[in-house]
């Protein structure tokens, strides 16, 4: 049963209906048809109420004491972010981490496609990563406006964060998918999404440090 969609969602929902998407991708291959929100918590080791209200913002209803069907819960989380329309971006940098993305086949999930890459490197420039061509960075912007191409991922050193930015922007861009450990300074109306490597990193180390320190590890597991 689906209702109106709220699109004024907080960025923790958003960040947890993906995972319940794929939970539910597993549940349908091994023939589920029905799932409530408490079958959900217990597996995932959340709250059922918080998933109730989560789902709710896609639109959808579960009936009392029966849950949600997996296909329509599915299809209502894949039309509330549009994975069903392919989004096509363009990469700027194809260092390391640029090839990483270019090179992941899981974007095609989620509606999200990366069809060209730009760089500087004149030893880089011309060549083709996971069937991607790298192009001039000096034709960015007018292949931006051309190709009516809203998003934008940047995966280049710090330095060069803004210049990229600020070059997607005069091309149209209006979403920045931002793997360079820089802040980037946009205009009213661009989204900017950062992804800071180095901040996850230093939380993960904190918590194992911390854990270390509760004595709650098991000894094997540090030696």
């Amino acid at each position: 049963m689906n209702g109106k969609p709220d699109y004024n969602i907080p960025e923790p929902t958003l960040r947890r209906l993906p995972r319940y998407y794929n939970y539910l991708k597993a549940l349908l291959n091994r023939g589920r048809e029905v799932v409530s929100c408490t079958h959900i918590g217990k597996d995932l080791e959340l709250d059922p109420p918080q998933i109730r209200k989560d789902l709710a913002y896609t639109g959808i209803r579960g009936l009392p004491k029966v849950g949600y069907q997996v296909e329509e819960l599915i299809k209502s989380i894949e039309d509330f972010f549009g994975w069903n329309n392919i989004d096509e971006a363009f990469l700027v940098g194809v260092g390391n981490m640029g090839r990483a993305l270019i090179d992941y086949k899981g974007f095609s999930r989620y509606g999200f496609k990366i069809i060209a890459a730009f760089d500087n490197d004149s030893e880089i420039v011309g060549k083709t990563f996971g069937g991607v061509e790298v192009l001039p960075l000096n034709k960015l912007t007018s292949l931006c406006q051309r190709m009516n191409v809203h998003i934008g991922v940047i995966t280049t050193p710090d330095h060069a964060a803004q210049e990229v930015a600020d070059m997607m922007i005069a091309g149209g861009i209006i979403g920045i998918w931002n793997f360079a450990p820089a802040e980037i300074r946009t205009p009213e109306g661009v989204i900017v999404q950062n992804e800071n490597l180095a901040a996850g990193l230093s939380v993960l180390c904190k918590k194992l440090q911390m854990l270390k320190q509760s004595g709650k590890i098991r000894q094997e597991v540090i030696e």
